[in-house]
């Protein structure tokens, strides 16, 4: 465990320059998530392939999710530093090679290597949180990590926006050097914990299973009405080989000694139900981001900063929602603030769906804001509660689960979304197309409005437990 003090929380307490740390480290995801939607129809002028780009996106968080559990798994082992910044230097890596590609596919590998860098950071700087600080502490310190996200929802569309309009799109992927040199500075500089170091098999079997099989799940459904027929020899090999892979690779993971995803994390109902959640969470957070910003600049004709600015309300509502969080669940307890979040989420993503057919940018603005706000809301809550639930041997593979559940919704979800998308326009663009991706933005809206409705009948599942104690770890 952490060798730290229980100190108020805040940026003077002794565990201020960890805080900063993990703050800076997490603005490499937040800003990388913000940055790229407002390129996307640049970046497709550039170098071609519209009915690929979703794969920008898909294939960052299938590889973001399926290394997720293994490094939390390692993390327990041998403790969070050392994972986070092999990841910061993956990230900073895939960054690089993003910058100088030349080509869509080549673009979209690279993204693949940024993925495997994520994996480690995002879910480190998560649990290294939950290690020092309480469960009464814990809101407060994820509203000044979630705060990150408030900052880039501005900076990221701003710089995507400038670079798309004035620069080039590469510079969307360089900006990040600077912040990953920073970030493991930091981390080297303050971040200090002493751990039981214990030799554990990493479950390799697992982690390939789920790789292959989540993989050609998506690549199916992204290539599926696209480059081949839905009901093809190649459509139905890939689906059906997907779906084996994954019975198979629940099998392994039965009598794996070591699991990459231990399935005991799903089996409790606490745990189960806050996982569903998140991937409740990560098919709405990405169905919008990714979607939003090209339908206002071919619908409306703005340009990519304002479109991005537009898009960055969600991730202003949300820090606000999320450092609040606490007093919810302190005093009316876990459950009931995720339905309150949820509640705010399907009435603002069913308001989005229902204006849509209609573009104006100020509509579009307030219901991504009430949607951050109702994300903030019950992404950290039920994150906390899961987290809250076991101990520090079991917080790493825990959190990792949580974030495993929230990335692989996020992945199949854009792939699904992407095919749906494909479906509707055919081989056009939205840019040649405006009024047919019109459509096919909506249907995108109305697939979230009920993803989100979806999310809240899990949230009614989830156990009612009591309110958490100030001191609890």
């Amino acid at each position: 465990m952490s060798n730290v003090s229980t100190a108020a929380v805040g940026f003077r307490s002794d565990r201020g320059p960890i805080l900063v740390a993990l703050m800076v480290t997490t603005g490499l995801i937040a800003i990388d998530a913000t940055i790229l939607a407002t390129a996307i129809p640049t970046i497709v002028a550039d170098l071609g392939g519209f009915s690929s780009f979703p794969w920008l996106f898909s294939i960052y968080l299938l590889t973001q999710a399926v290394s997720v559990p293994i490094y939390s798994k390692i993390s327990d082992s041998i403790g969070r530093k050392p994972v986070i910044l092999f990841g910061v230097g993956l990230f900073l890596l895939g960054s690089i090679l993003c910058g100088f590609a030349w080509s869509m596919p080549a673009l979209i590998a690279f993204r693949a290597v940024q993925g495997l860098g994520a994996g480690a950071v995002q879910p480190m700087a998560i649990t290294i949180a939950g290690d020092i600080y309480t469960v009464a502490e814990r809101a407060k310190a994820q509203g000044y990590i979630a705060s990150v996200w408030g900052i880039s929802a501005v900076v990221g569309p701003t710089l995507g926006g400038l670079f798309s309009e004035f620069a080039s799109w590469h510079w969307i992927f360089f900006v990040n050097v600077p912040l990953c040199l920073a970030a493991g500075w930091l981390l080297v500089r303050f971040h200090h914990e002493t751990v039981e170091r214990r030799r554990r098999p990493v479950d390799w079997a697992g982690g390939i299973l789920l790789t292959l099989s989540l993989s050609l799940v998506i690549l199916a459904l992204l290539e599926g009405g696209n480059a081949w027929a839905w009901v093809s020899a190649p459509s139905i090999i890939a689906f059906a080989a997907g779906l084996t892979l994954l019975v198979a690779f629940v099998l392994v993971e039965r009598h794996a000694p070591e699991p990459v995803l231990p399935l005991w994390v799903l089996s409790r109902r606490l745990l189960g139900t806050t996982a569903a959640i998140g991937v409740g969470v990560g098919v709405v957070l990405f169905g919008v981001t990714t979607y939003v910003p090209t339908y206002l600049e071919a619908l409306l004709g703005v340009s990519p900063l304002v479109s991005g600015l537009t898009l960055a309300m969600l991730t202003i509502g949300w820090p606000i929602a999320a450092s609040q969080s606490g007093r919810l669940y302190l005093r009316y307890g876990f459950r009931t603030t995720v339905l309150i979040g949820t509640a705010v989420v399907v009435s603002s993503s069913a308001a989005l769906a229902i204006t849509s057919t209609e573009p104006s940018l100020a509509v579009v603005g307030l219901c991504c804001f009430v949607m951050g706000l109702g994300l903030g809301l019950v992404a950290s809550p039920s994150l906390i509660a899961a987290q809250s639930s076991v101990g520090w041997g079991e917080r790493g593979v825990v959190t990792g689960a949580n974030m495993f559940a929230r990335s692989i919704g996020s992945a199949v979800g854009v792939a699904a979304l992407g095919a749906l998308v494909n479906a509707l326009m055919r081989g056009q663009s939205a840019t040649e197309a405006p009024q047919e991706f019109g459509v096919a933005a909506t249907a995108v809206f109305v697939a979230v409005a009920g993803v989100a409705l979806v999310t809240a009948f899990v949230a009614l599942a989830m156990p009612r437990v009591g309110r958490p104690a100030g001191d609890l770890r």
